[in-house]
């Protein structure tokens, strides 16, 4: 725990009132995001103002001086005035679980109790930084192709409700005998444009179900493993994983906290069910006394052979903390190649989806007004 000082006050130096109750932000305010570039910033100057002999309670005022987001602002002046009152930095935190996860206050605890709270602020620092070019990353290569699906369905939608009927007016006036496909696309599109209000209905009853399911945990389970079991995706989903376990349980093992406590907090902050479970068991096993390379045999399919001696190598010369963080860079730096290369090995593929959709279409449309131009 780090006091503040007693010095005699000045005229030109005058101490802020401290906050004897929570401060309260507008209800528009809790609404606020707080990002993973503001705790990046929060840790990164939070860790400079301490190294510089700054106070925590200071530091803590400065920062909450400068951040625009009046929740986040809220938050760190009742952090500050609960640290004034004597309360650890992690106590205040907290409070604040929605800001700061618990492998967050665990590290800041693990850094109070061995006086090395600065030097664990900048293992967050990097940990968070790690964590958000990860994300971002992942969202940039999904971007691309999430984009053109939605313009193919939305340009679909256009064509069956407001091009389609025009053309079947065409088509019912010369009494034309249609083909086979010009028959589905003139039947989807009235089936569509008549029961439009029940087919809106029901594409929301099923995304809500779908979102519903996805959170009870045998929803969840089933998917991630549907996901996991596919031939691309899966390997990717692996990586994104076992990157996110070696650098979470490393940054831990690195602010000293216990091993079973650290695969406790790695484990949460898996969002995947399935390895999230595997931590469960691992935690409970390793608290007999057995190696975590020798009870990673149990899950073969979501620890590779490759993972598992490594760690045991790890575990044998006592630097597990940091072969399980050049486990991490490895991987981060692999999915990294994988995000830059996905765009334009998804690129083919959505042509091809594009090409056939719009050329099904096509030829259902030119089919019956070639049948037309040959009778005239």
């Amino acid at each position: 725990m780090i006091k503040e000082p007693i010095k005699k006050q000045t005229s030109s130096e005058s101490p802020k009132p401290i906050q004897t109750s929570k401060p309260k932000a507008s209800y528009l305010d809790r609404f606020q995001r707080i990002t993973a570039v503001d705790k990046i910033l929060f840790t990164q100057h939070l860790g400079m103002m301490l190294r510089g002999g700054v106070s925590l309670s200071r530091a803590l005022d400065i920062l909450a001086t400068q951040t625009k987001k009046k929740h986040f602002k809220t938050a760190l002046l009742h952090i500050r005035a609960a640290v004034e009152k004597g309360d650890n930095l992690s106590d205040a935190l907290e409070k604040y679980p929605n800001l700061f996860p618990a492998i967050f206050v665990s590290m800041i605890r693990a850094g109070e109790s061995s006086g090395t709270l600065e030097e664990t602020l900048s293992v967050l620092t990097q940990q968070t930084k790690k964590e958000h070019e990860l994300v971002s990353k992942i969202k940039g290569a999904l971007t691309y192709p999430v984009i053109v699906i939605f313009i193919m369905i939305f340009i679909g939608i256009g064509m069956i409700i407001f091009v389609i009927p025009r053309i079947t007016d065409i088509f019912a006036e010369t009494n034309a005998i249609l083909p086979m496909p010009t028959r589905i696309l003139i039947g989807i599109s009235e089936t569509i444009i008549q029961n439009g209000l029940l087919f809106g209905v029901g594409a929301i009853a099923v995304i809500a179900l779908f979102i519903f399911a996805i959170k009870k945990p045998k929803g969840k389970k089933i998917l991630d493993t549907v996901l996991l079991s596919s031939p691309i995706i899966g390997g990717i989903i692996q990586k994104i994983q076992i990157a996110r376990f070696a650098r979470n349980f490393s940054s831990l093992l690195i602010a000293n906290l216990p091993i079973v406590q650290a695969l406790e907090l790695t484990g949460d902050t898996l969002n995947n069910s399935l390895y999230s479970n595997s931590i469960k068991q691992l935690t409970r096993d390793i608290s007999k006394g057995l190696l975590l390379s020798e009870i990673m045999k149990q899950f073969p399919k979501l620890y590779p052979t490759t993972i598992r001696e490594i760690i045991h190598v790890g575990e044998e010369t006592g630097n597990i903390d940091s072969v399980l963080k050049e486990l991490a860079e490895f991987y981060e730096e692999e999915i990294s190649q994988i995000m830059e290369n996905l765009p334009s090995i998804l690129e083919p593929a959505l042509m091809v989806l594009i090409g056939v959709g719009v050329g099904g279409m096509a030829v259902a449309i030119i089919m019956p007004m070639y049948s037309l131009s040959q009778q005239f």
